[in-house]
């Protein structure tokens, strides 16, 4: 417990929960607000693709690693200066998006800045991460994710039942201001968390080399375009070498196959549980305390039960048993959308399984991840990670509006469920061509 009274771990709580507080606002409490308005399920599913820019963050992580803010930088440091800059993004959108109607024609401005939130959410998680892996040493890692986790999980608890909440008392306007509010948190931490020092190891020096053989090759090249090339050479190229030469070019692309299928029962469901319950006769307050207060509890549950199923059953088998129970959850969702009965108490059973279950796929996914990532470039290869494993699923789940709208819910959510299918099946042959599974040293 002293560990996490420490000021580093203490400020890794508030980020987390800085990180967390913009994604709900942007996908599942906006779903609900956009249904409450009156809006088409279709369009819902549409505007649900504006949570793929977190799925393409790798596409500027190497921007935010490595280039200086103007006098930010100078002010605040490179990792304090770009979560400042990405909170300021979310807290401007939210602000702004709270005076907009949807029904009024400004649904088109409610998407726009939706777009701009989840872009500077999305850069604010590339420098957390790469803050709360600079920020503590290696021994310090599992309490500072631990503290992350946790503020994490509060800010989907304040985001979703607390935004449903306020807007069932006071309206949207009132609920989007609170939250855009609450992004003062964040704010207060990165002016207060002291900036971690530059450090320079042997794998740098490594990558230095291959900029260095790069640019004896081009010579010849203007020495603008030399600057330009040897940043991206450094910066994009060698992170995703590293990441093929160790793993060999057919069994990494199987593993980011994997990684990208393994999340799509969960991610294309996701977008339309809101839709559901209210379609269903709930009221926002019992979505709230049900779906988004309760469920949220029993997510961090299932975030516990899976680092204990990581320790003993091994990474491998985590990472089936997580799949098994999110397809089980799916299909719990579809019984209960053809039974139709408006029941508290199944509600309540079905939202517990399918958050447990989603609790423990996603830590033993993280831990699969961290698996992955070489320590010298974690910040590059943790944003392409945690990006793929999230593109295909909100690429689909836009489209999960047309497909309830054809089918209906019960026949909606047993295709949710057959989208785990494909994930098991590449396990399958990753654990056939991977020589030891690496469960232990992630536990460790």
């Amino acid at each position: 417990m002293r560990a996490y009274r420490q000021p580093r771990v203490l400020g890794m709580l508030f980020l987390g929960f800085s990180s967390g507080l913009p994604f709900m606002l942007v996908f599942s409490t906006l779903s609900a607000w956009l249904r409450a308005s009156g809006i088409e399920r279709a369009t819902i599913g549409m505007l649900s693709w504006v949570g793929i820019v977190y799925s393409v963050k790798f596409f500027w992580a190497p921007v935010v690693d490595r280039l200086p803010l103007p006098l930010l930088h100078r002010l605040l440091g490179r990792r304090r200066s770009w979560m400042l800059l990405g909170q300021a993004g979310i807290a401007i959108g939210l602000f702004n998006m709270a005076h907009l109607q949807p029904e009024s024609g400004h649904l088109a401005a409610v998407a726009l800045l939706a777009l701009l939130v989840a872009f500077a959410s999305a850069t604010q998680d590339i420098a957390v991460d790469a803050w709360r892996i600079e920020a503590a040493p290696a021994p310090m890692q599992g309490v500072m994710a631990a503290a992350y986790q946790l503020g994490y999980r509060i800010a989907l608890m304040v985001a979703g039942a607390g935004a449903l909440w306020i807007a069932a008392d006071h309206g949207w306007r009132i609920a989007y201001l609170s939250m855009a509010a609450c992004g003062s948190v964040g704010l207060l931490t990165t002016l207060f968390v002291p900036e971690p020092g530059p450090r320079i190891a042997a794998e740098e020096r490594s990558q230095e080399r291959r900029v260095v053989d790069w640019l004896s090759q081009k010579a010849h090249w203007p020495r603008s375009l030399q600057s330009i090339g040897a940043w991206f050479v450094g910066a994009v190229v060698c992170p995703f070498m590293d990441f093929f030469a160790r793993r060999g070019a057919g069994l990494a692309v199987l593993t980011l196959a994997f990684v990208g299928s393994y999340r799509l029962a969960d991610f294309t469901m996701g977008v339309m549980t809101n839709p559901f319950y209210l379609d269903s006769g709930f009221s926002l307050k019992e979505i709230a305390a049900i779906a988004k207060g309760f469920g949220v509890f029993m997510s961090i549950v299932g975030a516990l039960l899976g680092g204990v199923a990581v320790a003993r059953l091994g990474l491998h088998r985590a990472l089936a048993t997580g799949s098994v129970l999110v397809i089980t959850a799916n299909l719990l969702f579809a019984l209960f959308a053809l039974l139709g009965a408006k029941s508290l108490a199944g509600l309540a059973v079905v939202i517990s399984a399918d958050n447990v279950a989603m609790g423990m796929a996603g830590t033993a996914l993280i831990a699969y991840l961290s698996s992955l990532t070489s320590a010298s470039y974690t910040a590059t290869q943790y944003a392409l990670f945690s990006s793929m494993y999230a593109l295909p699923g909100k690429l689909l789940m836009g489209t999960s509006g047309f497909v309830v709208d054809a089918i209906g819910y019960p026949a909606f959510f047993c295709y949710t469920a057959a989208l785990g299918g494909p994930a098991l099946l590449m396990l399958y042959f990753l654990v056939r061509n991977s020589p030891a599974d690496p469960a232990r040293r992630s536990a460790q």
